[in-house]
């Protein structure tokens, strides 16, 4: 009796760089120059053999291509705050996705680490410093910050989301024009007949804290110190201030607050205290999330552009990482005018 056929479906073979060279007519060093970089490849070659790849499904084998170009294709997104805070502050959020999707035009993966503690950041430094990352977007930095200084003296490229402080000449960054949009927020409540402004700042270990308070004092020129008053950029630290405020100075007649989510906390306080807004005290906040949009009234802010801020930071990351020198981009806030103001 003749033996049973083996019906079982055997997977497919994966396809391999040969059958891509075989689809594209071209040899197999072409399309291993195209899969490192293009270089020395001419246009009609890179077209063919993209279309090769498409056409037979062909993956790129990136553990190989590691060994080859000495790149992890991976670049780190390091948030130095609380775990709590990147679920709570929606900024967070919008730069994340904005890194994620440019880098992902390049086929590179981003690795979300958070670096709240010293221990976090001894960790995340030797990790970093290990070759299973080709770069690192540094977001929401403090000044003292000693990851910097590791990763500096490692070589690793960095990316500073704000200007970070201390090191404005050694790494490249992208910022919002924090002390302009700060001046035009104080500058329209001015217009409007405010004259008691009061402000709630930011940390002022960070380049944001530091810019938006030097705004404001430009824009009013004779700021008194019992009209400031400090806050960590969440909601619980701006309802504070804002108490804190109202107890120093209560005859204040307007807020500028250094981001929409302690505007809200701030929104909440005045309610409690009775005051009316606009009405009574006009409030401006920073940054347009989507925050701005859901309080009660809607918040008059300035918006900076987080997706602009993401692309810009990925943009300079992939220089650094090709040698370029660290470079700074400044990027111009908007004053949106909403019911709070």
């Amino acid at each position: 009796m003749p033996e049973p056929r083996d019906t079982r479906r055997r997977p497919a073979r994966r396809p391999t760089i040969n059958d891509v060279a075989a689809a594209a007519g071209v040899s197999r060093g072409t399309v291993s120059r195209v899969l490192n970089g293009g270089h020395d490849v001419s246009d009609s070659a890179q077209e063919a053999v993209e279309r090769a790849m498409r056409k037979t499904g062909y993956v790129v084998n990136q553990h190989a291509r590691s060994l080859v170009t000495q790149r992890s294709q991976s670049v780190a997104f390091i948030l130095s705050e609380p775990q709590e805070r990147l679920f709570e502050d929606p900024n967070f959020n919008v730069l994340l996705h904005s890194c994620t999707q440019a880098l992902a035009k390049q086929d590179i993966t981003l690795l979300l680490t958070l670096a709240s503690s010293l221990e976090d950041r001894k960790r995340l430094g030797r990790y970093l410093t290990g070759g299973h990352v080709d770069g690192a977007l540094l977001v929401s930095t403090h000044s003292g910050n000693p990851l910097i200084p590791e990763l500096l003296a490692r070589g690793l490229p960095v990316v500073a989301c704000g200007k970070p402080l201390g090191f404005e000449r050694q790494v490249a960054y992208v910022a919002a024009d924090d002390r302009d949009g700060a001046r035009q927020m104080v500058t329209y409540l001015r217009s409007t007949g405010r004259r008691r402004i009061a402000t709630i700042t930011g940390p002022l270990d960070t380049s944001g804290g530091v810019e938006r308070l030097a705004g404001y004092r430009e824009a009013l020129a004779d700021s008194a110190p019992e009209l400031v008053a400090h806050g960590d950029y969440t909601r619980a630290s701006g309802e504070a201030a804002m108490t804190q405020l109202l107890e120093r100075a209560p005859d204040l007649d307007a807020v500028f607050v250094a981001s929409d989510l302690m505007a809200a906390g701030a929104l909440t306080a005045l309610n409690r205290a009775g005051r009316r807004v606009p009405t009574d005290v006009a409030v401006g906040g920073f940054d347009d999330s989507q925050i701005a949009t859901n309080t009660s009234p809607p918040l008059t802010t300035v918006r900076q552009p987080y997706p602009r801020i993401g692309a810009e930071m990925v943009r300079l990351l992939l220089s650094s990482i090709e040698g370029e020198s660290p470079a700074a981009v400044i990027i111009p806030t908007e004053l949106i005018a909403r019911e709070s103001a």
